[in-house]
């Protein structure tokens, strides 16, 4: 059996696979990502509710912890846009310390997933729920930007509803400069993406808008609200991060455990999402049990030090691969660099204007809106279409853990019914009946005109024989006609038995053996009939009556008549 955790840092070392030109490749890949990652990790850190410092933090620390611990060659680690919101609300109502607490708990999620080999799992959550809690979060995004977008100055709620009331109620007081910047930021970040891939908009938008700001405010009476006006401690610089263990408290800890849970899950989701997409591209593969766990030390070390719930980022993972990073030392010199901006730049972050930042968040949400994959799933099936809609619909209107809860419950739902139409008992006629257990497509000289005995019945299970079988067994028990004598249950296409098909056959059994009649089983495959003799059926209704052939359990019927 494999490892389960096998970091791609120390895999790149072994069998001289690593030399001075990859060395060079990841160098300029990683001051260009690390760049890059700069004015995200500023404007993620004050839209979740806490400071550029904390938002930084977290993009040098996990950086760091994601490239040496995870499990892919490109992903890249930092704050991203999907955590703002259930960041921002476990902020807003347990603080900082409930949001240390919480995020360490998903961390230590995150390990467990990975160390019980459940990375493969999350490549199979469906696609509208993805599409429609990422569609959700962006829409959020951008409600929660509008503020600063337009310069309004009154206090703004929460909540979704609320938030858009009190904007249409202060519309009037908007301000002209801070929507002009905002807009002339956002136009930057379009254009120069069109026409220059390298260096990105979000940074040329940073920069000027901070230019402008300071000339502005130093030849004017045009001032902009900034960084430095929400953060006046910033101005005295910043000093190293040292950990500090959280206070632990019961009764915070039962409240955070579903926060915690959706971190856990959306980091997961993310992370191996943008780790497959740099697979696609790169022709790699990553190890998803590493990451989860690579993943889980990130969330688990980050909060210590003041940091917010990371993942690994599409959009920085991409530049990556785009500017020729070959390892997971691109990913290390990319945290490098953030630190040594941390340590000798951050004092001039106070001259940002929070309506550039805005600009900014707002392209962040435009990007991870997926409107036209959205468009596209509403012309899919009617159950896709309800869980894509009640997905993005609570995650707007209510919250993105009860979005999350809800939409996995939908999906177990659809699936469970999805296999049940798979799944049927049928009547086998005479005249249908085939000689062979195994050829899945009967041949002409497969068929055979068996001899049914008068008093027996045949039923035949196609698919899972689980519990949405339940109320078919029930109809089959009516079915029975008064002088049947055997029942024989062929079962050459079932691949699993569950406990409760196990209770569902059971129950079978005794209801038939009470009105006097015998169940034979047909076809039964090794690994079922391991499972039905964990659990006595062998011994219920006699080993005999369990024959690997329906010509077998014709004869057997013979004899029991």
């Amino acid at each position: 059996m494999t490892k389960v955790f096998q970091p791609k840092f120390f895999h790149v070392f072994q069998k001289g696979y690593y030399n001075r030109q990859k060395l060079t490749s990841d160098l300029i890949a990683g001051v260009i990502v690390g760049i890059i990652a700069l004015p995200l990790a500023i404007a993620f850190g004050i839209a979740s509710g806490v400071s550029p410092q904390q938002g930084l933090i977290t993009a040098i620390i996990a950086g760091f912890l994601v490239s040496f611990f995870g499990g892919s060659r490109f992903l890249i680690g930092g704050p991203t846009g999907a955590f703002i919101v259930i960041v921002a609300g476990i902020v807003a109502q347990y603080g900082l310390q409930g949001l240390t607490i919480a995020t360490i708990m998903a961390g230590v999620f995150l390990i467990i997933m990975g160390v019980c080999r459940m990375g493969v799992i999350f490549k199979f959550i469906p696609y509208p729920i993805v599409v429609g809690f990422t569609s959700g979060i962006a829409v959020t995004i951008f409600s929660t930007q509008v503020k600063d977008f337009f310069g309004i100055t009154a206090a703004i709620p929460s909540g979704f509803i609320p938030q858009w009331v009190a904007y249409i109620q202060n519309f009037s007081a908007i301000s002209p400069a801070e929507t002009l910047m905002s807009l002339g930021c956002l136009l930057v970040i379009i254009v120069w993406s069109r026409f220059v891939k390298k260096i990105p908009g979000s940074l040329i938008a940073l920069v000027a808008g901070t230019a402008v700001s300071v000339v502005l405010s130093a030849t004017s009476d045009i001032h902009f609200a900034t960084i430095g006006t929400k953060f006046p401690e910033l101005a005295e610089g910043l000093p190293m991060p040292t950990p500090v263990a959280p206070v632990w408290d019961y009764d915070t800890i039962k409240g955070l455990v579903s926060p915690a849970f959706t971190i856990a899950i959306l980091c997961a989701i993310e992370s191996l999402l943008a780790a497959m997409v740099a697979d696609g591209v790169t022709g790699k593969h990553h190890d998803s049990n590493t990451e989860l766990i690579g993943q889980g030390i990130a969330n688990v070390v980050t909060p210590m030090f003041g940091g917010i719930p990371a993942t690994g980022a599409i959009a920085r993972t991409m530049a990556n691969i785009n500017n020729g990073g070959k390892s997971p030392v691109a990913g290390v010199i990319h945290a490098v660099v953030l630190l040594l901006i941390y340590l000798f730049l951050m004092p001039y972050a106070v001259y940002i204007p929070l309506s550039c930042l805005a600009a900014i968040l707002v392209m962040v949400a435009y990007n991870m809106s997926e409107w036209r994959t959205f468009k596209y799933l509403l012309r899919g099936d009617k159950s896709d279409v309800a869980v894509l809609l009640i997905t993005f619909f609570l995650t707007v209107i209510v919250d993105l853990t009860v979005a999350i809860e809800v939409g996995m419950v939908l999906a177990v739902a659809l699936f469970v019914r999805r296999v049940m139409e798979t799944s049927s008992i049928n009547v086998i006629e005479e005249d249908s009946l085939l000689a062979t257990e195994n050829d899945e497509v009967a041949q002409p000289d497969d068929i055979e005109h068996l001899d049914i005995p008068r008093g027996v019945e045949v039923y035949e299970v196609n698919g899972p024989f689980f519990f949405g079988l339940a109320s078919k067994f029930e109809e089959l028990n009516k079915l029975s006609a008064d002088d049947v004598k055997v029942r024989i249950i062929r079962m050459r296409k079932v691949p699993f038995i569950d406990s409760t098909g196990i209770n569902n056959l059971r129950n079978l059994c005794e209801r038939t053996q009470r009105r006097g009649m015998q169940v034979i089983l047909s076809g039964v495959n090794p690994k079922v009939a391991q499972t039905l003799a964990k659990y006595g059926i062998d011994s219920m209704i006699g080993s005999d009556n369990i024959q690997p052939h329906i010509t077998l359990a014709l004869e057997r019927a013979r004899q029991c008549l």
